[in-house]
C-alpha cells in the first residue's frame, strides 16, 4: 500500500493489489474520518493501523463515495464508527451488496472476514458539512460513474477526493455519460489544489486542467464512436475494433486494466443508446 502526506491532517492511500484503488484519512486532534476503504481487508486495516499507531487517533466516521465493493467493504474495519453516504449508497448496498459479497467469498476465502456496514446517515440533495480539527468538509453529489456518487472537498486545502467521479479513465458502466460530463467540468471549475480520484495518482494544481480536458476529450469520443458504429450494419464488431488508444487514453492506465474497461464503456453506451432508440420508437407509435 502507498502512503503519502497531501497537506497538513490529509493523508492518501493507494492500493499496490487492486486497480490502484484509493482511500483517504483527515485527522483532528481527537478523532478522523476516512474516506472510503480499500478493497483488500489485510490493506484496510493496515490504513486503520497506521491511523490508530502512528497518528494516535481513532477513526469517529467513514464517508463512502458510492457503494462500489472496492470503496466500502471495509466499513466493518472500523467498529463504532458512523458512516456517512448519499441515500442511493445505503440503498445500492442493501440491493446488491450482499449477493456480491457471496460471490466474493467463493472466489477468494480473504472476504469471509468482510461483513457489509451499511451508512448510517445519508443525504441526497445539497451539500452536508462535516467539521474535524481545523478542517471543513463538504459533501456533495458526483454522479456520472454511479448514481450515488459523492465527492468530498477539505476546504481549507482545496483538496478534493472525488471518488470514482474522476478517474484516469473515465468509467460509465454503472453510471451515465452525461451527467459525468457535467460532474467533471463542475470539478473543473472549483480551483483545486489536488484531485485525489478514485484510482489512480493524486493529480496535482498544475496538471488539473489537462486532466480534466482529457477526460472530456475521452468521453465526447466514446459518444461520437458509438454513434457512429450505430450507423454501420454490424454495429458491435466495428466496436470491436476501437481500442482506447485510439479514444485518447493510455492502456496503461489502472495498472494494465485499461484496455478492458474502455471496451465495457464501449458496450454500456451501445446498450443505453440501443435502448434509447426503442423507447423512442415505442413513444411515436403511441401518439
Amino acid at each position: 500500500m502507498q502512503r503519502e502526506r497531501v497537506s497538513e491532517n490529509v493523508y492518501w492511500f493507494q492500493s499496490d493489489v487492486y486497480a490502484q484503488v484509493t482511500a483517504g484519512v483527515i485527522t483532528g486532534t481527537q478523532w478522523a474520518v476516512v474516506i472510503d476503504t480499500l478493497a483488500l481487508p489485510e490493506e484496510t486495516l493496515a490504513m486503520r493501523s497506521f491511523i490508530e499507531e502512528e497518528l494516535l487517533v481513532p477513526v469517529r466516521y467513514v464517508i463512502n463515495t458510492h457503494y462500489h465493493a472496492d470503496h466500502t467493504w471495509g466499513n466493518c474495519f472500523f467498529p463504532g464508527a458512523t458512516v456517512i453516504s448519499h441515500t442511493l449508497c445505503r440503498q445500492m448496498m442493501a440491493d446488491r451488496g450482499q449477493a456480491a459479497l457471496d460471490a466474493a467469498r467463493r472466489q477468494n476465502p480473504i472476504f469471509k472476514q468482510v461483513k457489509l456496514v451499511f451508512p448510517h446517515i445519508t443525504f441526497d440533495k445539497g451539500e452536508m458539512s462535516l467539521r474535524v480539527g481545523k478542517k471543513n468538509l463538504i459533501l456533495f453529489p458526483t454522479p456520472g460513474h454511479s448514481q450515488d456518487g459523492i465527492s468530498v472537498l477539505v476546504e481549507e486545502d482545496r483538496v478534493l477526493f472525488a471518488g470514482d467521479a474522476f478517474l484516469p479513465l473515465p468509467y460509465v458502466v454503472d453510471g451515465e455519460l452525461e451527467e459525468l460530463i457535467a460532474t467533471i467540468k463542475r470539478i473543473g471549475k472549483m480551483g483545486l489544489e489536488n484531485i485525489i480520484q478514485g484510482h489512480g495518482d493524486i493529480i496535482l494544481r498544475g496538471e488539473i486542467d489537462d486532466a480534466v480536458k482529457e477526460n472530456l476529450n475521452y468521453l465526447s469520443t466514446i459518444r461520437k464512436v458509438v454513434r457512429n458504429a450505430l450507423k454501420r450494419r454490424n454495429p458491435l464488431d466495428v466496436l470491436a475494433t476501437v481500442d482506447v488508444e485510439s479514444c485518447g487514453k493510455s492502456r496503461v492506465f489502472l495498472a494494465g486494466l485499461a484496455e478492458d474497461l474502455h471496451r465495457r464503456n464501449l458496450r454500456a453506451l451501445y446498450r443505453q443508446f440501443i435502448n434509447e432508440e426503442e423507447i423512442s420508437l415505442a413513444e411515436n407509435k403511441t401518439e
